[in-house]
């Protein structure tokens, strides 16, 4: 078959309709993202859609009319899009689409051929799918959250209160059960089921001290999700890129320790949510308001009021009961994001946001700035 002509669709032959540019580009934009993030089947079926666009269908009208990507990519549509094709692969709905997946060779004109026809028979499942936003509850991004929190919690010695922001399933909450291997430097259980392999580069040292104790946690998320039911632990899984099969490993051993040891997330907007938990702040304790790659999806009020709670709440902050915000978010530079800290205690240089190192998205490599 050449890719981007003509698919058989049951009784009819299905042609492919293009997108409209602007949908197009979103897509090619997410495939150049996912060549540099390792991840090549993903961005083919990314670059063939902004090629050679849908079908006509109820998947290629949701797709074509979806509000704000004239503006923003902030939907992540086409991962919405590969996640419904990785979920029919994992459900095994699809025989021939799971044949152009993984284990197996990268095929480009079998596996359009396979995802045209899996839209073609599929086309009701995954516009549904459509409206669930992605979730990879990434959890290899603690290992670019430790170095800053050893860094800002060992020289207080106070037992720590974890808040967490954005926090979907909240696997990130374990993050002191996991094993760090920075490759020159290791730090936690050797025994731990979840191990993040993380390139630490550069010539800087790593942290000194060992984490106090964490006596509270919790987290927030608009729409919390659930990882008790099967579908819902295969809805996670979706979103991780079939031919990443490391990431899918660790993030089922993830799941398997936040079952064990679950983790505490109010349904609620972050701005309301810290409002209503950092004052006053509790004498005794170190409170850490901790995120990661969940700011730039806030409206912009929301993040003003939020970061306005943070402040707020620093500005009382005091030896005994210091604050510090320690965040891995998309800046704007590259590489990767940036990890900063901002710190209250009662000091003079309270409040001063600081970039404390750059790390790549998955958590393959972390450099410390000195």
């Amino acid at each position: 078959m050449i890719a981007g002509a003509v698919s058989a669709w049951h009784t009819g032959v299905m042609t492919l309709h293009k997108l409209p540019a602007h949908v197009a580009d979103a897509f090619a934009h997410q495939a150049a993202a996912c060549r540099d993030l390792g991840s090549p089947l993903t961005a083919t079926v990314c670059a063939l859609v902004a090629e050679h666009g849908l079908p006509d269908s109820e998947t290629r009208r949701r797709i074509a009319t979806w509000p704000g990507l004239e503006t923003s990519r902030g939907d992540v549509v086409p991962l919405r899009f590969t996640g419904a094709l990785h979920r029919l692969v994992l459900d095994g709905a699809e025989p021939a689409l799971a044949a152009a997946y993984p284990p197996h060779a990268l095929d480009t004109d079998a596996l359009h051929a396979a995802m045209i026809g899996a839209v073609g028979s599929n086309d009701g499942f995954i516009a549904d799918y459509l409206g669930s936003a992605p979730q990879t509850n990434e959890v290899a991004r603690a290992a670019h959250l430790l170095p800053a929190l050893l860094a800002v919690a060992a020289p207080m010695a106070l037992p720590i209160r974890v808040m967490e922001l954005g926090a979907s399933a909240g696997l990130l909450q374990n993050f002191e059960k996991f094993r760090y291997d920075y490759g020159r430097h290791f730090w936690g259980d050797p025994a731990s089921p979840v191990t993040l392999r993380c390139e630490w580069r550069g010539d800087a040292h790593f942290p000194a001290g060992d984490l106090p104790p964490i006596v509270e946690r919790g987290g927030c998320d608009i729409a919390p999700v659930p990882i008790t039911a099967e579908d819902d632990r295969k809805r996670l899984q979706s979103y991780v890129w079939p031919d990443q099969p490391h990431r899918l490993q660790r993030l089922t051993a993830a799941i398997a320790m936040a079952l064990e040891h679950p983790p505490t997330i109010d349904e609620a907007g972050a701005a309301d949510w810290l409002e209503a938990r950092l004052a006053p702040l509790p004498e005794g304790r170190h409170t850490i308001v901790l995120h990661a790659i969940m700011w730039q999806y806030m409206p912009g009020a929301e993040r003003a009021r939020a970061e306005a709670a943070i402040r707020n709440a620093g500005r009382q902050a005091t030896p005994d009961a210091p604050l510090s915000w320690v965040r891995f978010e998309a800046d704007g530079d590259k590489p990767g994001g940036g990890v900063r800290v901002t710190h209250w205690s009662g000091a003079a240089d309270d409040g001063i946001s600081r970039l404390v190192a750059r790390g790549d998205y998955h958590g393959r490599w972390v450099e410390p700035i000195v």
